[in-house]
């Protein structure tokens, strides 16, 4: 599902990161009062309402600078911009419009991008007359908000989520091509994988990262099966994405993720798992997508009795929340299983769309409930009264109870973990939702 792009743009120190954070509802970008603490990006899929969205921290915008840093953070931004579906504007209202605030007013609207326009450091209705001195920086109506207190977050929200791009059409029918992406860090191998499986050179191979710029879309048909490879350029740590080159390589990354059914995550055989390995696997699994690892450059390894098995097991202990992702050991350079990518493809997609009937559910996933019910919070008992399975993918569960907003995350990872254990959903995430049940 391909979600939109809302990038957060503004001078340096105004409360980017900190409207980031509040927005995620967790503490991910490094906030600081020192200008120009966020000089790399920030990507992460938000949600409010029923609508997912990815949001993009980006650096404190300075238009006119000699300062290289602070030019390639300009750079950056204006990326950003470009490749946005909304321009999120924040302007810091405990000061006078700045000039710079007016350039960068005039460089979004130029951009013809829907935006928003949030006054920062509104932090009670005293000060709500300020809001008002921004509004001569053009046609957006600014809304007052205070990020550090979350003063009206829930307003800014809803005008986000009003001036987004109207929701996709729904899923495709199961026939429908199945969208594999081959995701990464840099050179450890993506194209010469995508080459292995077309049978042909159509994308460019080289040893050097980041010879891939975009995404690359690719039709392919498999016994029978049709596939659309979409290769990608690497994803690279934010702290390394440098030139805005990467910048706008690493936003295409993101949305052939959002836009694919299933993510190969490829690894190096030869280098340990990273954080940034982990990083993408959960952008693949938050956008809904089906997940494998694929373990390429294997015929470099020297292999003994259980080479694969140590591998694995040494991959699902650094890598604990993803117990439930396959694992393929692979070499594109010789052919070694590369075929099987499609294989893990197919029936991944196929987990993906698998419904299972609600007379089942209440009998199965019920009863295991039922034998292992929530704990109480503080002398309330929980009671689960029912279980179905909710249309769209990923397979999501909607569980109705008397105090769904009790349930703790111990309990959801018991409830995900009887459904594995019951029904598979092998490299496919489990999204539960719990509500109230009505009289």
């Amino acid at each position: 599902m391909s979600l939109p792009i809302v990038c957060i743009i503004g001078r340096p120190n105004v409360g980017k990161s900190t409207l980031f954070n509040r927005i995620l509802r967790r503490r991910q970008a490094v906030v600081d009062p020192t200008p120009g603490v966020t000089r790399d990006r920030h990507y992460a899929v938000a949600e409010w309402a029923g609508r997912s969205f990815a949001l993009v921290d980006t650096g404190g915008l300075i238009l006119q600078s000699d300062e290289e840093m602070t030019r390639a953070i300009a750079d950056q931004a204006r990326l950003a911009i470009e490749e946005a579906d909304l321009v999120l504007l924040i302007l810091d209202g405990t000061v006078t419009v700045h000039p710079d605030d007016a350039a960068i007013a005039r460089l979004v609207l130029r951009s013809g991008k829907p935006s928003v326009m949030a006054i920062n450091k509104i932090d009670d209705e005293r000060r709500d007359a300020d809001v008002y001195e921004f509004a001569r920086l053009g046609p957006i109506e600014p809304i007052g908000i205070s990020a550090m207190n979350g003063r009206a977050i829930g307003d800014l929200l809803d005008l986000v989520i009003t001036a987004l791009p109207p929701m996709p059409e729904p899923m495709e029918a199961p026939d429908a091509p199945i969208h594999l992406a081959i995701v990464g860090r840099p050179n450890v191998g993506k194209s010469s994988l995508v080459n292995r499986l077309l049978g042909a050179s159509r994308m460019i191979v080289s040893p050097v990262p980041g010879t891939t710029r975009d995404a690359v879309d690719t039709a392919l048909e498999s016994d029978g099966r049709q596939f659309v490879l979409i290769d990608t350029g690497g994803l690279r740590k934010a702290a390394r994405v440098t030139d805005q080159i990467e910048f706008y390589t690493a936003l295409r990354s993101i949305r052939a993720i959002q836009r694919a059914d299933v993510v190969c995550v490829l690894l190096d055989a030869s280098q340990e798992l990273s954080v940034q390995d982990l990083r993408i696997a959960t952008m693949a699994a938050d956008s809904g997508c089906g997940v494998f690892f694929g373990v390429n450059k294997w015929d470099l390894i020297e292999k003994d009795t259980d080479t694969a098995g140590a591998y694995a097991k040494d991959l699902q202990a650094r890598a604990q929340t993803f117990g439930w992702v396959p694992v393929l050991f692979l070499s594109a350079l010789t052919g070694q299983r590369a075929a099987r990518t499609l294989e893990f493809a197919a029936t991944i997609a196929a987990e993906r769309l698998r419904h299972i009937p609600t007379p089942e559910l209440n009998q199965t996933v019920l009863a295991d409930i039922t034998a292992k019910p929530p704990p109480a919070v503080k002398g309330r008992f929980i009671k689960i009264h029912y279980v179905t399975q909710a249309p769209e993918p990923p397979p999501t569960f909607v569980i109705f109870g008397n105090h769904p907003e009790l349930i703790g995350a111990p309990y959801e990872r018991y409830v995900i973990n009887r459904l594995r254990e019951r029904y598979g959903f092998a490299g496919v995430p489990i999204r539960l939702r719990w509500r109230k049940r009505g009289r």
